[in-house]
């Protein structure tokens, strides 16, 4: 919980008893008025249809060229298990790069700052970005099926996921009951709002799904000596 240590001490500094949803909420001091919610939803509504619905159109010769299968059979179990692994760290690793990028003095004020509107973020907020930062995300996505061609569900299934844990780690609640957290490295809802939390300056938690892209490059130190300070506290 930010900047919290503990439930106790968010109640303490807030003046009040935490509701059974706050108990969970990373940033419980924080609250959004029907009209920032509002704007939030129309604006993702609006890149969706303008942005994401014609490159959805535009990209199938491109799904076709690499090798996207549409005929039977279907795949099995085990080759979209193997698949899908290969395509979340694919998405990982190249996410980690241009997240980097975007945080450059240029990427952040050109690009990324809108996406940094939400210092608390939300779950809907998670696509809420430029339309130049959608379709530069959108590159590790899809590298991972370019580079090892899969059926056309396996595609389904996987986009449909990748936004499943979008959505989570951009929700702003950290559930101890996630299935998530039986992950081995999963960063999760806490490891991403810290770098929300911190906002432009942010130098930590660069990775969209793992927490081995920040160790290895040394792109979490500020995140764990917040963590040590807030036990200090």
């Amino acid at each position: 919980m930010l900047p919290y240590d503990s439930l106790e001490g968010a109640e303490l500094a807030l003046g009040r008893n935490l509701t059974v949803a706050e108990r969970f909420k990373l940033q419980p001091r924080v609250k959004r008025s029907f009209r920032e919610l509002f704007k939030c939803y129309k604006d993702v509504l609006h890149q969706l249809i303008f942005v994401v619905v014609p490159l959805i159109v535009v990209s199938f010769p491109a799904l076709e060229w690499v090798g996207i299968r549409t005929s039977l059979p279907l795949p099995t179990k085990w080759e979209v298990i193997s698949q899908l692994i290969v395509y979340f760290l694919v998405e990982d690793y190249t996410n980690y790069w241009i997240h980097r990028f975007l945080h450059s003095e240029w990427g952040y004020e050109k690009i990324h700052y809108m996406h940094h509107e939400y210092n608390a973020p939300i779950g809907f907020a998670a696509p809420y970005a430029h339309w130049a930062e959608i379709l530069v995300l959108g590159i590790p996505t899809f590298l991972g099926p370019a580079m090892v061609p899969c059926h056309m569900t396996t595609l389904w299934l996987w986009s449909s996921l990748r936004q499943v844990e979008s959505i989570e780690t951009h929700s702003g609640y950290n559930f101890p009951w996630s299935p998530t957290k039986l992950i081995p490295y999963y960063g999760g809802p806490e490891y991403h709002d810290f770098h929300h939390f911190v906002g432009r300056q942010c130098q930590s938690n660069f990775a969209s799904i793992f927490t081995y892209c920040d160790y290895l490059y040394g792109t979490d130190k500020g995140y764990r000596r917040h963590k040590q300070a807030v036990k200090k506290a």
